[in-house]
C-alpha cells in the first residue's frame, strides 16, 4: 500500500502547477535554480512530479511571505537535509512561518480547498476544526466561509492523512502545547535575565532575532528525541 510520501510522482507540470496556485513558467524557473529536484521522467521522457515536489513549493511560497529574497531561499533549502518528506518539508514549512506573527484569513470553500493542496470532505473540515487550524466564520449565498491560521494549515492537512484517530491526535496536540509553553516561559525568563539592564527596544530586537533560531532549535531538539524515543520503542517490541 503506498502513501503519500511514498507514492510514484504522478504530476505533470501543469497539473504540479495548477496544485500550487502557481504558473508553468515559475516551476520551471525554481527547477533552473535548482530550489526544486528534477521530475522523474516517465515514458516518452515526460517529467513526473510528486508530492514532495508540492510540499517544497509551499515552503518556498512561505519564505516568500516572509519577505525573503530568493539567494535566502536559495541559502535556506541547501541547509535542509536531502531527501525530505512532504510531510517533514511541511514541517519546515510551519517553522517558517512561525517566525512571523500568528496571521489568520478568511477565505471560502474553494480558496481553502486551494490553500490546502485538495478537495477537504466535511469531516476533513470537522477534524481541522478540533485541531485549532480552522473555524466556520459564516455563510452567505456564496457559501461558507472560514477563518485559517495560515501556518498550520499545510500541516493540519498532512495529519489528515495520518493513521490514528482524531481523540490520539488532539492528545498530542495538547502534549505539545503544554510543553511548548513551559520552554517558551522557562526561556522567555533566561532572556528576561540577559537583557535584565538593556532598553525596552533591545528587548524587541534580540526577541526578532531569536525567534527563528529558537524555533529552528526545538524543532531540531524535539526529532532527535522522538526519533530516540521510536527507535527504543521499536526494538523494545521485537523483543
Amino acid at each position: 500500500m503506498t502513501t503519500p510520501d511514498t507514492a510514484e510522482p504522478a504530476f505533470t507540470v501543469d497539473e504540479l502547477a495548477a496544485r500550487a496556485g502557481v504558473t508553468v513558467r515559475t516551476v520551471r524557473f525554481y527547477s533552473s535554480r535548482g530550489l526544486l529536484p528534477p521530475p522523474v521522467l516517465g515514458p516518452r521522457r515526460v517529467g513526473r512530479y510528486g508530492e514532495d515536489h508540492l510540499a517544497r513549493l509551499a515552503l518556498i511560497e512561505e519564505m516568500q511571505r516572509q519577505g525573503m529574497t530568493l539567494a535566502a531561499i536559495e541559502r535556506h533549502l541547501r541547509q535542509l537535509p536531502a531527501g525530505l518528506s512532504p510531510r517533514e518539508l511541511a514541517v519546515q514549512r510551519a517553522v517558517v512561518a512561525s517566525w512571523a506573527p500568528q496571521s489568520e484569513e478568511t477565505v471560502g470553500r474553494q480558496e481553502l480547498a486551494r490553500r490546502a493542496g485538495r478537495p477537504l470532505t466535511d469531516e476533513d473540515v470537522e477534524r481541522l476544526a478540533a485541531m485549532g487550524v480552522l473555524a466556520r466564520a459564516g455563510s452567505s449565498p456564496e457559501g461558507e466561509s472560514f477563518r485559517i491560521d495560515v501556518g498550520l494549515l499545510r500541516l493540519g492537512v498532512e495529519l489528515l492523512d495520518v493513521p490514528l484517530s482524531q481523540e490520539t491526535v488532539l492528545a498530542a496536540r495538547t502534549v505539545l502545547t503544554e510543553h511548548s509553553r513551559a520552554a517558551a516561559r522557562e526561556l522567555s525568563e533566561l532572556l528576561r535575565a540577559a537583557v535584565a539592564d538593556r532598553g525596552t527596544q533591545d528587548v524587541r530586537s534580540l526577541s526578532a532575532h531569536m525567534h527563528p533560531l529558537v524555533v529552528q532549535a526545538l524543532l531540531t531538539t524535539f526529532q532527535r528525541s522522538l526519533r530516540e524515543e521510536l527507535r527504543q520503542w521499536l526494538d523494545g517490541s521485537g523483543e
